[in-house]
């Protein structure tokens, strides 16, 4: 059988999970998290920061653009 791999596009956070055998194992992000927040942010110097990182961004330095799905 192929892998098969699930993609969760919450508003609040996103998860990806594949089949691990017969059961579903949640892959973890960077950071150790199973899920990472729906959010992106861009700095000062353009770089692009997604999940906690832009969350953190958002809540330290609020004058930078950030986009998260359930505004």
């Amino acid at each position: 059988m192929g892998k098969i791999i699930g993609i969760d596009l919450g508003t609040t956070n996103s998860c990806v999970a594949v089949m691990d055998g017969d059961k579903p194992r949640v892959i973890e992000n960077a950071e150790g998290d199973r899920t990472t927040p729906s959010i992106i942010a861009y700095t000062n110097d353009n770089e692009i920061l997604v999940g906690q990182p832009a969350k953190r961004q958002a809540v330290t330095n609020p004058k930078i653009p950030c986009l998260q799905s359930n505004v």
